[in-house]
């Protein structure tokens, strides 16, 4: 059964979204503004999100992209006919549908099932397990590849491990002595050039100005770490 979010500030509107979306076999959650939104999608597993975009406490636009750090699943944007500016910077930054209230039952029962075929085929929720990515690289560990820009990039097992490591953890600094520890699973003493040589290597590999890493950091005095670029 497939899961579906409900937010909108409007209670007649979420209930009535309730029963169209039951009728059809959907379990619903219900949500009344952005922040319960994003909490709930970050505490269990739903397949598609419909999203007012007026509402108090977080708007629907902010709340989507929230969602978006930790999910790809289908966003349908709920909006007023007067709200055109909402409707193209909802699309811009990655909802994947809108409907205009007062909407169509029948018309929002086949944009939800369009935006849910289309989710499954691409894989569902588990695609986000299985690839990690940080701008252009990709690391697909079902198939224990890794791509920059599409373009498949060979690496060394012990390459391939690091770079899992750092994108499973982004944001966090490893020391060399960590990242040895994990991906060598051997005590670290003295391994601090053996992890920069390797370091060194995925940025030639990975990053088009390997001096100027845009994603693969260095935090001087604290080790390395993945990271999106900043702008």
């Amino acid at each position: 059964m497939y899961r579906i979010l409900v937010c909108d500030d409007e209670k007649d509107i979420v209930s009535a979204l309730r029963i169209y979306l039951s009728a059809e076999g959907y379990e619903v959650v219900e949500a009344f503004n952005g922040k319960q939104a994003v909490e709930l999608a970050g505490s269990m597993e739903i397949h598609l999100a419909l999203m007012d975009v007026m509402m108090p406490v977080m708007d629907g636009i902010t709340a989507m992209v929230k969602i978006r750090e930790i999910s790809n699943v289908p966003v349908i944007l709920l909006t007023a006919k007067s709200e055109d500016t909402d409707k193209v910077l909802g699309l811009t930054v990655g909802a994947d549908d809108y409907i205009t209230k007062p909407f169509n039952p029948v018309e929002l029962q086949a944009r939800v099932k369009s935006q849910l075929r289309r989710y499954m085929k691409l894989g569902g929720g588990n695609v986000r397990k299985e690839i990690l990515s940080v701008g252009g690289i990709e690391l697909d560990d079902k198939a224990k590849e890794v791509t920059l820009d599409g373009e498949n990039v060979s690496l060394t097992r012990t390459e391939y491990d690091i770079l899992k490591l750092l994108l499973e953890h982004k944001g966090q600094v490893f020391s060399p002595g960590q990242i040895y520890q994990k991906v060598w699973n051997d005590v670290a003493f003295g391994t601090e050039n053996t992890v920069a040589v390797h370091i060194r290597h995925l940025r030639e590999k990975l990053e088009y100005d390997p001096a100027n890493p845009r994603y693969l950091k260095v935090v001087w005095g604290r080790g390395y770490k993945v990271e999106e670029e900043n702008g």
